[in-house]
C-alpha cells in the first residue's frame, strides 16, 4: 500500500469533514460561554451549554463506534451531521426565545454529531498500513487548520445577522456547514467491515484496558484534552473580565485552533522519526509552557501566547496518544476499544467544560491554570515510565 490513489482521496475527504466539524466546534467555543452568560440566570452556569455539547459527544461516542462496526464508516458519517443540523436549528430557536435550557439541548445535539465525527481520525488509521497510520491521523487532524480561520470568523461575521439576537446568526451558519459535511461523507469509498472485524475472537475489554500501552495512551490523550478544554473554555470569560473585546477573543481562539492543528502536517513525520512517546512528552512540556504564559499576564499577547502553546501541546500529546492506542487492539477489538478510548476522553472533556466556568468564577483565572499542573506532571511521569518498559510494534513496509 502507498499513500496515494484511493487512500489519499479518502483521507482528504475525512480531513475536509474534520475541518467542517471543527469549524462548527471552534465557532461554538468562541460564542457558547458568552451566549450562555446572556441567557443564564446565574453566571456560574455560563459554560454549561458547552458542557452539554461535550456530554452529547460522551454519550454518543461508544454506541457510534458499535454502530459503524455494523453499518460502516460512510453511513455513520452521513448520519452524524443530521443531528448537528437539528441541534443548530434548536440553538437558533433558543437564542431568539431567550431560553437557556433549550440552548443547552441544541448544544447537546451538536455534541451527538461530534461523537460520530471524532472517529474520522480512526477511520483514517483503519484504512492505512502501519507505515502511514500516524501520517493519516495527522492529515485528518490537519483539517482543523481550516477550522482555525472559518469558525471564529463565521462567529464574528454573522454575530448580528439576526437583528436583536447576538450570535443567532452565527449558529445559522452551522446549517450550511453540516449540510456540506453530509455531502462530502457521501463521496467516501471505504471498504465495509470485514468478517474478522465483525466476528473475530476478542479479549475482554478489561484485559485490553489493563495493557500499559492502552493505559498510558488514553491517560495522555485524556489529560491533553481535559487540560486544553478547561483552559480554552474559560478564556473568553477571562478575556471579557479583563476588558478585551469579542474581536480580540475571536483572534485568540483563531490562533489557538490554528496551533492545535497546523502541526498535524508534520506531527506524523516527527512520530515516525523520534518515536511516539518522545512526541507525547514534548506535548506535556509545551502544556507546562502554556500555564507559565497564562500566569505571566493578561494582555492579548499573553492570551495568544498561552493559547498557542496550549494548542501545540495538545496536538503532540493527543496525536501521539491516538497513534499509540492503535497498538493495543486487534481488528475484532477495534470498535469497543476505540469506543472506550473516546468515552474516557470525552467524559473528561464534558466534565472540564462543566466545571470550567465554576472554577473561573469562584477561584479565578490564575488558580484555574495552577490546578492543571498536577495532571500535566502525571502525564509526563507515565510517558517516561512507559518509554522504559514498552517495545513499539514494528513498522511494516508499504
Amino acid at each position: 500500500m502507498s499513500f496515494s490513489g484511493a487512500l489519499r482521496r479518502n483521507v482528504l475527504i475525512l480531513s475536509a469533514c474534520q475541518a467542517l466539524m471543527l469549524s462548527g466546534s471552534s465557532l461554538i467555543i468562541a460564542t457558547s460561554a458568552l451566549t450562555g452568560l446572556s441567557l443564564a440566570q446565574n453566571r456560574l452556569w455560563a459554560t454549561l451549554p458547552l458542557s452539554c455539547m461535550f456530554a452529547g459527544t460522551l454519550l454518543t461516542t461508544f454506541p457510534a463506534s458499535l454502530m459503524m462496526k455494523r453499518i460502516g464508516r460512510r453511513a455513520g458519517f452521513m448520519i452524524g451531521p443530521l443531528a448537528g443540523l437539528v441541534g443548530a436549528a434548536v440553538a437558533i430557536w433558543a437564542i431568539t426565545e431567550r431560553d437557556f435550557w433549550l440552548f443547552c439541548a441544541g448544544s447537546f445535539l451538536i455534541g451527538v454529531l461530534n461523537g460520530v465525527g471524532y472517529y474520522y481520525r480512526f477511520a483514517a488509521a483503519d484504512i492505512s498500513g502501519s507505515e502511514y497510520r500516524s501520517r493519516a491521523i495527522s492529515w485528518v487532524l490537519a483539517g482543523g487548520v481550516v477550522a482555525a480561520f472559518v469558525g471564529p470568523n463565521l462567529a464574528a461575521f454573522n454575530r448580528d445577522l439576526i437583528a436583536g439576537f447576538p450570535f443567532a446568526g452565527s449558529y445559522a451558519s452551522l446549517l450550511a456547514v453540516y449540510s456540506l459535511s453530509i455531502l462530502l461523507a457521501s463521496l467516501l469509498r471505504m471498504p465495509p467491515p470485514t468478517e474478522a472485524e465483525r466476528y473475530g475472537s476478542q479479549r475482554p475489554l478489561a484485559k485490553i484496558a489493563r495493557q500499559p500501552v492502552f493505559f498510558v495512551s488514553v491517560i495522555g490523550a485524556l489529560i491533553a484534552y481535559g487540560v486544553m478544554n478547561l483552559v480554552m473554555t474559560s478564556t473568553p470569560l477571562a478575556m471579557a473580565g479583563c476588558g478585551h473585546s469579542f474581536s480580540d477573543t475571536a483572534l485568540v481562539i483563531e490562533w489557538h485552533v490554528l496551533a492545535m492543528f497546523l502541526p498535524s502536517f508534520f506531527t506524523g513525520h516527527l512520530i515516525n522519526r523520534f518515536g511516539v512517546l518522545r512526541i507525547m512528552g514534548a506535548g506535556a512540556v509545551l502544556l507546562f509552557g502554556s500555564v507559565a504564559a497564562n500566569l505571566s499576564g493578561v494582555s492579548v499577547a499573553h492570551f495568544v501566547t498561552g493559547l498557542v502553546l496550549l494548542g501545540l501541546g495538545w496536538n503532540f500529546l493527543f496525536v501521539g496518544g491516538t497513534t499509540l492506542v492503535t497498538e493495543s487492539y486487534s481488528p475484532a477489538e477495534k470498535a469497543k476499544t476505540q469506543g472506550l478510548n473516546d468515552l474516557m476522553i470525552f467524559g473528561t472533556v464534558a466534565l472540564t467544560a462543566a466545571v470550567s466556568g465554576v472554577v473561573h468564577e469562584t477561584a479565578g483565572w490564575e488558580m484555574l491554570n495552577l490546578l492543571v499542573l498536577p495532571f500535566l506532571l502525571t502525564a509526563l511521569v507515565l510517558i517516561v515510565w512507559l518509554s522504559r518498559v514498552h517495545k513499539p510494534r514494528p513498522v511494516t513496509s508499504a
